[in-house]
């Protein structure tokens, strides 16, 4: 618990000391994440030193703005998923979020693919960019994460 009160803001954290970030979900991240440009650069660094760039349901988001080092989209040609426009239905909220997700990332180049059957766990890894569906990813993205972390020198 004195960890969760005591969270240090983006600008506090030094990208240098860590290998992996973790964007988590939830609706209000499609207005927190895409325009977080102290979230940006932590993730374009980490990415850029050989780390991972992780994210689960609507917190793919983050992933939206983030460039590759060549000025490129990150996700450009990476297959990726996020919260899909058919569980955006389902849950009844469409009307409510800033903008379709899966559309976002397609327009920005992304591949994107989604299970079969809404609101089941679906993880992609491409290459170290690893996206979880929705909120049932949760559980296997934090594994999927954890097993690549130990690949990394």
């Amino acid at each position: 618990m004195t960890r969760l009160q005591n969270t240090l803001s983006p600008s506090a954290i030094d990208p240098a000391q860590y290998k992996a970030v973790y964007y988590t979900g939830g609706h209000g991240t499609m207005w927190d994440f895409p325009d977080n440009k102290a979230l940006q650069t932590i993730s374009e660094q980490i990415y850029r030193q050989g780390g991972i760039v992780s994210a689960v349901c609507h917190g793919v988001a983050g992933l939206l703005p983030l460039q590759a080092e060549n000025g490129t989209t990150l996700i450009a040609d990476k297959t990726v998923t996020g919260f899909a426009n058919i569980e955006e239905t389902l849950s009844g909220i469409k009307s409510q979020v800033p903008f379709s997700l899966q559309d976002q990332l397609i327009e920005r180049g992304a591949k994107y693919k989604r299970a079969f059957i809404p609101f089941t766990s679906y993880v992609i890894r491409d290459d170290r960019i690893i996206t979880g569906q929705n909120p049932q990813s949760s559980r296997e993205i934090a594994k999927a994460v954890v097993k690549h972390l130990k690949t990394l020198p």
